[in-house]
């Protein structure tokens, strides 16, 4: 089919998935889905309108990230903080995350995904609670794509958890001060045995992390998506999938030894 041929939209995703390395795809995406009431407003809609169209772009992205052969997706959908919201809005949200899951979880499962829920589910009604552990159930064993949801999540208050449990295994014995280490917090966290983040992606232009995996992201590759997350689509993860790919990860280091020769000998006199 001749390009000319193609929708715009179409011809776009071909250009920019062209441009995409697939031996460096990043294997950990985490998104911090953010616009959804703002993208309602701007239209002369309630908030609500945003969070159904927000479903459906998330809904999109997964299999966008699966079909790009990312292994995991964590993304950030109720915090610790959005109780705060109004009472009307927060349960809006919570009834609309058990209906969407109870519509997708078999397609989920089909698609050999495996879902888990991150946060405290404690206080979420019993229903929601049993839809949450029986659909974590279900897709235990499916292998080829994690999909990480964060629900009632904040990350001063996962870290506070490690804490106490690493301090209550000291107290007892179990643990001596000196045996606390990386690998002993990793092991503590909610996402334990899962791979760091490769990539963070924000959308709507906000610059700032709020209180998402502040552990987890100490080395992540930021992309900041000036988009409304209604309006996020594949074209805008090939964007930053491209960007990602852009730098140059370090973690905390210098250049290669080949680079750091080249550079002497082009600046020795």
């Amino acid at each position: 089919m001749r390009l000319e041929n193609i929708s715009p939209k179409k011809n776009r995703n071909i250009k920019l998935s062209n441009q995409i390395d697939m031996k460096r795809i990043p294997e950990h995406v985490a998104i911090i889905m953010d616009g959804n009431g703002r993208w309602a407003s701007k239209r002369g809609f309630p908030r609500s309108y945003g969070h159904n169209q927000g479903v459906n772009v998330l809904k999109e992205i997964i299999k966008v990230s699966k079909n790009l052969g990312c292994k995991v997706l964590t993304v950030y959908a109720f915090s610790t903080e959005n109780w705060s919201r109004p009472n009307k809005e927060v349960d809006f949200l919570i009834n609309l995350f058990e209906k969407v899951l109870k519509k997708e979880i078999d397609e989920i499962h089909q698609e050999s995904i495996k879902i888990k829920f991150i946060g405290d589910i404690l206080p979420f009604s019993k229903n929601l609670k049993s839809v949450l552990n029986s659909s974590e159930a279900l897709t235990r064993n499916n292998k080829s794509f994690t999909l990480n949801v964060c629900v009632n999540y904040g990350g001063r208050q996962e870290i506070v958890k490690v804490a106490q449990e690493i301090a209550k295994k000291s107290v007892s014995g179990e643990i001596k001060p000196s045996e606390v280490n990386e690998e002993l917090i990793n092991s503590e966290l909610l996402t334990q045995g899962v791979k760091d983040p490769d990539l963070l992606i924000r959308t709507s232009g906000e610059k700032r992390i709020s209180n998402f995996l502040l552990w987890q992201l100490a080395y992540s590759e930021i992309y900041i998506s000036e988009v409304l997350w209604p309006d996020f689509d594949e074209s805008e993860f090939f964007k930053a999938i491209i960007d990602y790919q852009s730098r140059n990860r370090r973690f905390g280091g210098i250049e290669s030894l080949a680079n750091d020769s080249l550079k002497d000998s082009c600046c020795s006199t």
